[in-house]
């Protein structure tokens, strides 16, 4: 059985979507931020970087959201989380993820992780806000041609979408209006309606 290790909140949650859609052994363990328990010696054993998800599996740990979603799809190939034989359609999967890792969750994290980047508290202020600009910015280009149909990849549910959700929940607080973005809106409201989802949030709380 896979073990996640999750953060109310944080980016976890797709993998924790994925793992529920594939149908895979595993169950899920809080890290309390709020209690620093992602600096403490037991779970930096774990994982070094200190940050979620973490995968535990039989072959050892994992780390970062696009590889633990490519693994959860990989290796539970009957639920068809990535179109696995059409080179093509997985690097559109595989670059849609990046984007959201590498672009929007940085943006993102300007707001409340600024300390990452700087130690100059009026250069952490400067960079909180400006990400209302840098978070609207990313997802008009999604909202504008990222998503192919009414799932990222157009017809077919993939690892994007519980991908797409997580970083969609944290509009609001970033100063972006959901309503904003007609068709992300209607991905998450489909997406509140998937009982991975709801079994997701009812954990989380």
């Amino acid at each position: 059985m896979w073990t996640l290790f999750h953060s109310p909140g944080s980016c976890a949650m797709a993998s924790f979507i994925a793992l529920e859609e594939a149908g895979a052994p595993y169950r899920v363990q809080r890290v309390n931020f709020a209690a620093s328990e992602q600096h403490a010696p037991a779970y930096r054993a774990i994982n070094p970087k200190g940050r979620v998800p973490t995968l535990a599996t039989e072959r050892g740990i994992l780390t970062e959201t696009p590889a633990i979603l490519g693994f959860i799809a990989e290796s539970c190939p009957a639920a068809g989380l990535l179109p696995v034989g059409d080179p093509w359609a997985v690097a559109q999967a595989q670059s849609f993820n990046a984007y959201l890792c590498a672009t929007v969750h940085v943006n993102h994290a300007h707001g409340r992780r600024a300390a990452r980047w700087t130690d100059d508290t009026a250069a952490q202020a400067a960079l909180a806000a400006y990400v209302p600009t840098t978070m609207a910015a990313a997802f008009a280009l999604i909202e504008a041609g990222m998503l192919q149909g009414p799932w990222v990849l157009g017809e077919r549910f993939s690892v994007c979408d519980p991908y797409l959700f997580t970083i969609a929940s944290w509009l609001e607080g970033d100063g972006v209006p959901l309503a904003s973005l007609p068709r992300v809106a209607a991905h998450f409201a489909r997406m509140q309606e998937r009982p991975s989802v709801q079994k997701a949030l009812a954990f989380t709380g």
